[in-house]
């Protein structure tokens, strides 16, 4: 069982006092039989009424309301929490979903919804033609299908450090060969929903013990993936990290697109050259 602090601050700078909309604040770690939540305060500079709800996904979602002019913004998030991911998970994977293609239940077709269709445009299809290239065989072990999707993400995108908002449509990634730690996670779930699985977009943030390792750096927010398979559930699959499996990985949210689990966003009323930046400093550091 590990027990991780974590301490997350976004700023925002404007040359000149404006107004600032509410705030969208997804902060809060996800409770789990993994992870367990000690404690969790946010924290906004100028002083804000802060209210809070569960999304459609269960996602815990604070809505900052503010009242006056500021030059500023600030968002302290401090959460301590306890971790307990094996690191060399087994699945549960049910017999009849053991090998690919199999079919969901109706019911899980129904409550998967639009997370088994794929959110951007393929005309060509190009991306399906792409993805179907690591089903070797059929019907293929379901399992090592999702592994070799996720290392071949891996081996064709290069990590790229990437601060400006935004995420690459994946046949863009595919193009340029290079790509954020959420613009993998895109290509990735995009894919295995060309191939008919149900798959969802997660963010929140990596802790990794040893910094020499791995093509993403530590202390940082992060992007994920997650797909469903029946008797195993939600399997996590890291492809930036090329690593399968939740450990070391705090998830804050989940959703259908990588837009709907932005930690901070929110608008402003003021000049239009006022925005100045946007600064993030995170440590996530073990107790």
């Amino acid at each position: 069982m590990l027990t991780l602090r974590i301490r997350h601050r976004t700023t925002y700078l404007y040359h000149a006092p404006v107004r600032l909309g509410p705030h969208r604040l997804m902060l809060r770690p996800r409770e789990s039989r993994e992870l367990r939540l000690v404690s969790h305060e946010v924290t906004v500079t100028p002083a804000a009424t802060v209210t809070w709800a569960h999304d459609v996904f269960g996602n815990a979602v604070a809505t900052a309301g503010f009242e006056g002019l500021t030059d500023r913004l600030v968002v302290d998030s401090e959460a301590v929490l306890t971790l307990g991911v094996d690191p060399w998970p087994v699945f549960d994977i049910a017999a009849v979903a053991t090998r690919y293609p199999f079919a969901y239940t109706d019911a899980d077709w129904t409550d998967l919804g639009a997370l088994v269709v794929p959110q951007y445009l393929d005309p060509e299809r190009k991306l399906l033609a792409w993805a179907k290239g690591f089903v070797r065989s059929d019907p293929t072990d379901t399992l090592s299908l999702l592994k070799d999707l996720s290392s071949g993400v891996a081996q064709q995108i290069r990590y790229q450090s990437r601060e400006s908002e935004g995420t690459q449509a994946p046949l863009e990634t595919l193009a340029r060969g290079l790509g954020s730690c959420r613009d993998l996670a895109v290509l990735f779930v995009e894919a295995a929903r060309c191939l008919r699985f149900g798959a969802r977009l997660c963010s929140g943030y990596l802790f990794r013990p040893d910094r020499a390792t791995g093509n993403y750096e530590a202390d940082s927010t992060h992007a994920w993936a997650e797909v469903y398979v029946p008797g195993a559930g939600w399997i996590t699959f890291d492809p930036t990290n090329r690593s399968v499996g939740g450990a070391n990985l705090i998830p804050v949210a989940v959703a259908r697109e990588i837009w709907q689990v932005t930690p901070v966003s929110g608008d402003f009323i003021g000049a239009s050259d006022a925005y100045r930046g946007l600064w993030v400093d995170l440590n996530v550091t073990p107790l």
